[in-house]
């Protein structure tokens, strides 16, 4: 029995070894995946900035697991509470406008604990 458990141990060691480390998604890569889009969603710059929609795509595709969209969700709507004058309009068109298909509405009053 020791000599299958210590197999199994190392079997455990190397698939962690193996298995690529996963970071949990935070408000600060939000932050910086967004900031492009500041101007456009505050003060009504037009064109839509292609690095915004970079950011937006990438963003998406960050944000991979169930965990990570619900924490972009709540970072979101931290966003909408310390950034005055953002033009709701805008900030829920912009996934569609940069190609991009989220499961959840951008707004405020999005309840983040139910997405999948």
């Amino acid at each position: 029995m020791a000599k299958s458990g210590m197999m199994v141990l190392c079997l455990v060691v190397a698939v962690c070894m193996i298995e690529p480390y996963a970071e949990a998604m935070t408000c600060g890569q939000v932050a910086t995946s967004l900031a492009p889009c500041i101007n456009y969603l505050t003060k009504g710059a037009a064109p839509l900035p292609p690095a915004c929609c970079t950011g937006v795509q990438g963003l998406n595709k960050a944000a991979s697991s169930t965990p990570d969209r619900k924490t972009v969700c709540s970072c979101l709507k931290q966003m909408y509470a310390s950034t005055p004058n953002v033009n709701l309009a805008k900030a829920s068109s912009l996934p569609g406008q940069c190609g991009v298909n989220i499961p959840y509405k951008i707004s405020p009053s999005t309840d983040c604990s139910k997405i999948q």
